[in-house]
């Protein structure tokens, strides 16, 4: 976890009772979108012999997963549980994984049509993805992506990329296409990488969405997505209740239920885009 998504989940963890070195120990590990370490720290947290672990994003469920069957594990940030394999089901996860879902497939028509809000230009889009972390390989976001594109008269095409070499090709290449934007897919690989994409795209003079605020903040142009914090939040109660005796397998599923739409308009600006009020007054947080 980060250090500010830490700080709100230890702080909710302490109102039900748990603070971290007096009533539960708390061991931390960050591994970034870095597979193989990822794997190791599953491992070494196993070892730890932890009465439930949490997980942020996929590849980290997944690496978890791969070593146990019994630890309780409660996931945030991971978009398809089902299609992982981590639950049977939504209402009854039915083994010892349980979390919160933070996006269902047709957020990536919202991104779309938001992209087409702020800038009417847009006649192409690219969806930016990595198929190694992205749910279902990048499918899971792209079948709403291009069902929403036909209906917004906007050609849609992949972009697929594994390294920062594949990030800096791909943006160079939609920046040779006419009325071209960006949407930045929800995966942990994106997330990790999204200075060199925010960068990029600013040189090309390229419209982009991201998924999620820090994206934003970081000079990206605008981003609609759940608010991470509450994401974090609702962990909490899961693990307080697994502590006490709870099995993952009843405690169902559950979505996010605050979104945010964040616009930076310094940014717009550098971008020569007048930003509609109607979405300047739908906005939560706009970033001068």
């Amino acid at each position: 976890m980060g250090h500010a998504r830490l700080k709100v989940f230890e702080q909710s963890l302490e109102k039900l009772g748990w603070t971290d070195g007096r009533t539960v120990n708390i061991e931390v590990r960050w591994s970034g979108a870095d597979t193989e370490l990822t794997h190791r720290f599953a491992k070494e947290l196993l070892a730890w012999q932890p009465d439930v672990i949490v997980t942020t994003s996929t590849p980290t469920t997944a690496a978890v997963k791969q070593e146990t069957r019994t630890t309780p594990i409660v996931f945030t940030v991971v978009a398809d549980p089902i299609g992982e394999g981590f639950v049977e089901n939504l209402a009854q996860p039915g083994g010892n994984i349980t979390g919160f879902v933070n996006f269902e497939p047709s957020m990536a028509g919202k991104w779309l049509s938001l992209l087409k809000e702020i800038d009417p230009r847009v006649v192409r889009a690219a969806g930016l993805f990595n198929p190694d972390t992205a749910p279902d390989g990048g499918a899971y976001f792209y079948r709403a992506f291009e069902a929403a594109a036909r209906d917004l008269s906007i050609t849609p095409f992949i972009s697929p990329v594994r390294s920062d070499a594949e990030i800096d090709s791909a943006i160079s290449a939609v920046a040779h296409k006419q009325g071209a934007g960006l949407v930045t897919m929800a995966d942990s690989f994106m997330a990790v990488h999204r200075a060199m994409v925010i960068e990029r795209a600013a040189r090309h003079g390229i419209p982009a969405i991201y998924p999620f605020r820090s994206a934003t903040a970081d000079g990206g142009l605008f981003s609609y997505g759940p608010v991470v914090a509450e994401l974090y939040r609702q962990v909490a109660p899961y693990v307080d209740r697994i502590l006490r005796g709870a099995q993952p397998s009843g405690l169902p599923v559950q979505a996010p239920t605050k979104f945010e739409l964040v616009i930076n308009l310094h940014t717009a600006k550098s971008l020569g885009l007048d930003v509609p009020a109607t979405l300047l007054t739908r906005a939560d947080e706009v970033i001068e």
